[in-house]
């Protein structure tokens, strides 16, 4: 999990992705530090959790000009699909995340 650095607070140990980043180094055309940044954005991604996904895709969806109707009804059928699939949320719940 990337975590945000506090002063004075000891950090856990960050896990090596050397490993990965050196297979994205052999296998495309990155230098070691985007491979490294591309590593960080995806961790980031899968890190996001549901509340925080749900807010995100209201916001860039409506941007596109959907309805409510249509964005809730897309982030349901999104859902299911991420990598930690959370558990099945209603339309009236995702909304009340949305709009508190």
């Amino acid at each position: 999990m990337l975590e945000q650095r506090q002063p004075g607070r000891p950090q856990p140990s960050a896990p090596s992705h050397d490993d990965l980043i050196d297979h994205l180094v052999r296998s495309s055309a990155l230098q070691r530090g985007e491979a490294a940044r591309v590593v960080l954005d995806v961790l980031a991604y899968f890190d996001e959790k549901t509340e925080d996904y749900v807010r995100r895709r209201h916001r860039e969806l409506q941007s596109g000009g959907l309805t409510n109707a249509e964005i809730f009804e897309r982030v349901a059928a999104e859902l299911p699909h991420r990598a930690v699939a959370p558990p099945e949320l209603s339309l009236r719940q995702l909304r009340r995340i949305v709009y508190g």
